[in-house]
């Protein structure tokens, strides 16, 4: 399980409401997240981090139903470099990656509602790292904090030029040669998901959830997710999947809880 949350022990005392469940693939813009957009900390303000001995845990998977899609082997013929790091490999397109237990990696996880209304938190001072290798992004999702270091890097022996698409934040379009030192990059406000494309190689994708709060995961080799250090209260908790997009359930969890809460999509 990949984990990208920058806090502590959540809670449980889980309340299902209705799933929502809403088409977004392609390259349509991806839905941009406005309630609830918690500010970090300026330099020198009051700033929570979360309570992970008093806090509750909201745990839980992401599954799949339906039939397995057959995803497409990426042509990289036009660059050598590129296709040699994957001679014989037949690199696929990581728009669905389906895990052996038929659960969904690369689902972004996060609360989009229902933390107290201008609660400033601490930005952490880890950088979270965005590589490409092998003309892929590596990993293929993050998940960030307002304010918070992305490091780019190259480490592919060829030029990469790249361009995220935000709506809300600032577009950026730059080169980055082999070689070259990591670029350090934030995102002043909260936007799921910020698509990342590479302007020399077409089928580069990946994506960026930035968050005004500390509350969120990306899932990794297993499907599930853990979110720590919740406050006693009720959430809305939100999933997103590039093909599939958005789900959400609605949890109330207390202090010192643990309440698993399951997504399902379907193919």
């Amino acid at each position: 399980m990949t984990k990208i949350w920058m806090g502590a022990v959540l809670i449980a005392g889980v309340t299902l409401s209705s799933l929502t469940l809403v088409s977004c693939g392609g390259d349509k813009p991806p839905e941009t997240a406005k309630s609830e957009a918690t500010a970090p900390a300026a330099a020198g303000g009051a700033a929570a981090t979360p309570d992970e001995a008093n806090g509750g845990t909201v745990t839980g998977k992401v599954a799949f139903a339906g039939e397995k899609p057959k995803m497409a082997t990426l042509d990289m013929s036009a660059n050598p470099a590129c296709e040699r790091a994957h001679k014989g490999s037949n690199q696929k397109s990581e728009e669905v990656v389906l895990n052996d237990n038929g659960t969904l990696k690369y689902v972004f996880v996060w609360v989009k509602s229902g933390l107290p209304d201008g609660k400033q938190w601490a930005v952490p001072t880890s950088t979270v790292s965005l590589d490409q290798n092998g003309c892929m992004y590596k990993p293929h999702m993050i998940g960030i904090m307002t304010g918070q270091n992305i490091e780019v890097k190259n480490s592919d022996p060829t030029n990469h030029n790249i361009h995220p698409m935000p709506t809300v934040n600032a577009d950026w379009n730059e080169s980055q040669s082999p070689g070259q030192a990591p670029m350090m990059k934030t995102f002043a406000r909260q936007e799921v998901m910020v698509p990342v494309k590479c302007n020399v190689h077409p089928w580069m994708r990946s994506y960026i959830g930035v968050v005004g709060h500390p509350f969120f995961a990306v899932t990794g080799d297993d499907g599930t997710f853990t979110i720590k250090g919740l406050p006693p209260g009720t959430y809305t908790i939100q999933t997103w999947h590039e093909k599939y997009g958005p789900m959400e359930q609605t949890v109330t969890v207390g202090a010192k809880e643990s309440k698993a809460v399951d997504f399902s999509y379907k193919g």
